[in-house]
């Protein structure tokens, strides 16, 4: 798979959230955002934008988050869509369900949710009458 020298390092990310900011709203976005401080909202990527979303291991964000390519090294407390891929790094902490289309999750991540595999085409949360029993229903911390 991919690993964070993989995706991340070659990423320019147009937006930088400092740690010693804290945003409430919702904030919609395309390109490259990389947060170190806190977002008290949803983070939206624009459709068909490619966008990249970075929660650094001082980020902190208390909404949902939808992008195509997510890594979370942070704490994020909402559900998390990613349309194509999401890492889940050492110090990632997810209180919320993942839907996603490939993942890799490291040791030492933890998620407080259910983990939902999209088919390819599909990154958006389906109902809960429409769910598989693919969908797994975790309180995952990997030791």
């Amino acid at each position: 798979m991919f690993s964070s020298k993989d995706k991340g390092s070659n990423t320019h990310y147009d937006t930088l959230i400092s740690s010693k900011t804290e945003i409430s709203g919702d904030v919609k976005f395309s390109g490259g955002l990389h947060i170190d401080g806190v977002i008290k909202g949803n983070l939206i990527a624009e459709a068909g934008s490619g966008a990249v979303v970075r929660v650094s291991d001082k980020g902190r964000v208390e909404g949902q988050i939808t992008a195509p390519n997510i890594i979370i090294n942070g704490n994020v407390i909402g559900d998390v869509h990613a349309g194509e891929y999401i890492e889940l790094a050492k110090k990632a902490q997810v209180n919320g369900d993942v839907y996603y289309q490939a993942m890799e999750m490291v040791l030492g991540a933890e998620v407080n949710g259910k983990l939902h595999h999209q088919p390819k085409g599909d990154g958006r949360k389906k109902s809960a009458a429409a769910e598989t029993p693919a969908a797994a229903e975790t309180q995952a911390k990997v030791d």
